[in-house]
């Protein structure tokens, strides 16, 4: 946009059906590669902070957390505390909400993700976009309100027979929810590993949804984002890399769209 003009924030999240399709490697990725400044936050009820172990190797796990956060909306004071629990992956423009340090903490963050959904849309006055790792569906404490609330919300699915069969189902699911939100369009998929052995179109004909954005089958670029190794060569070119740019286009410019048809329909859509 023009300097000094506030852009709509899009609120995108990351989920997936089954185990290991690889959505915090995907939402780290996304991050470092989004054409602007961008927030990550960590809602996976597994624990254990994947980001801070993963990506930074545990030399820059955050103190402060969501459990901060839970304990800061008691206190009437959420959207106040949000930038005292951020930090910043060093020398990026991605900032990061730390997950819980164990999945037992996942049941006091229950209150906490309707009203974080409100205080992350009440950041767009930053003009910065929020991406969500909610990991896998259906566990203890999965943050669905940010699952639903979201401007975008992507279920991350591989392109194997197993990875389809797990995701079907909740493809299903996800889908009958968003129509009866009236955001059908806020739902799509995100492919990991295009190709491998099916294509996108087959894979959104067999899940009945959309693919917003598929991602290359690269895992020497992807160990970069999962365990923090150190790039390989030509890491900058390589089709991790490449796709994760032209996803991150994809999904913003949808989540955007999205977020003006839902405003547009709803007025005052939390």
């Amino acid at each position: 946009g023009l300097p000094g003009a506030v852009t709509a924030m899009a609120l995108i999240t990351l989920s997936s059906a089954s185990g290991s399709p690889g959505v915090t490697t995907t939402a780290v990725g996304l991050a470092l590669c989004w054409p602007r400044p961008v927030l990550l936050v960590e809602a996976d009820p597994t624990g254990g902070s994947a980001i801070a172990a993963g990506y930074l190797r545990g030399g820059a796990a955050p103190s402060d957390s969501l459990i901060d956060l839970a304990f800061a909306h008691r206190d009437g004071a959420l959207l106040e505390a949000i930038p005292s629990v951020t930090t910043t992956i060093p020398d990026t423009t991605v900032t990061l909400i730390s997950g819980t340090r164990a999945h037992g903490q996942a049941r006091s963050l229950t209150s906490l993700w309707e009203p974080l959904t409100e205080a992350l849309r009440a950041l767009e006055a930053l003009g910065q976009d929020v991406i969500v790792d909610a990991g896998r569906l259906g566990l203890v404490g999965s943050p669905e309100p940010l699952i639903h609330g979201a401007d975008l919300t992507l279920l991350t699915t591989r392109c194997d027979l197993v990875a389809l069969s797990g995701a079907r189902s909740w493809a299903q699911t996800l889908r009958n929810q968003f129509e009866e939100q009236g955001a059908p369009a806020a739902l799509g998929l995100l492919v990991v590993g295009e190709g491998r052995p099916y294509s996108t179109r087959e894979v959104s004909a067999v899940l009945s949804l959309p693919v917003t954005a598929a991602l290359a089958w690269d895992e020497p670029a992807a160990a970069v984002f999962a365990r923090g190794e150190s790039p390989p060569r030509r890491f900058q070119g390589s089709a991790l890399l490449r796709s994760l740019r032209s996803a991150a286009t994809a999904i913003q410019g949808r989540g955007a769209a999205n977020r003006d048809q839902l405003a547009a329909a709803t007025p005052g859509r939390a």
